[in-house]
């Protein structure tokens, strides 16, 4: 399976981006995220292995973000309880990819995806109040704050968590 786009190639994580994913997915970039860093590379070893067990069940989707042209590296997505009426969405980007839109253009490939290829109501696209640059996604989306919470991440940070809800056009 692979999703393209106009500058990004998405497609099923692999062993293969074990370093890069390891490497890039730091303290900075899980601030506003409920997973920490990986502490060691076996600990992304494991969440790559437990991605392809998710997939192979059907019900998630777990995807790496590549440049089309150079096939750099620039992050992970996902998309989780794929067969119910309401999937969630998520992403992260390596630092040095962020503020190009590529969050947007990835988000709007996973959106066309479902739009063809599954039976939803609406996506969930979960984001930390703070997280202005990730909230410019869904809203842009026309997605609507339908919920608001707290939760505790694993690095032991309260999220202060608004919930999109981006609906099927």
């Amino acid at each position: 399976m692979e999703i393209l786009t106009n500058r990004l190639l998405l497609l099923p994580i692999l062993q293969k981006y074990k370093e890069e994913i390891f490497r890039e997915f730091t303290k900075e970039i899980t601030t506003y995220m409920y997973p920490r860093p990986p502490h060691n590379l076996a600990e992304t070893e494991d969440f790559i292995n437990a991605s392809l067990g998710e997939m192979k069940t059907g019900n998630h989707l777990v995807l790496v973000i590549l440049k089309k042209d150079s096939q750099e590296f620039l992050g992970c997505c996902g998309m989780h309880e794929i067969h119910s009426k309401n999937p969630v969405l998520g992403i992260w980007l390596k630092k040095s990819a962020q503020g190009k839109g590529y969050g947007f253009e990835t988000i709007t490939a996973l959106k066309k995806w479902a739009d063809e290829n599954l039976d939803y109501e609406y996506l969930i696209y979960d984001v930390d109040k703070a997280n202005s640059p990730s909230r410019r996604i869904p809203e842009m989306l026309g997605g609507q704050i339908t919920r608001e919470y707290d939760k505790t991440n694993l690095s032991g940070r309260v999220l202060h968590i608004v919930e999109y809800r981006i609906f099927r056009k």
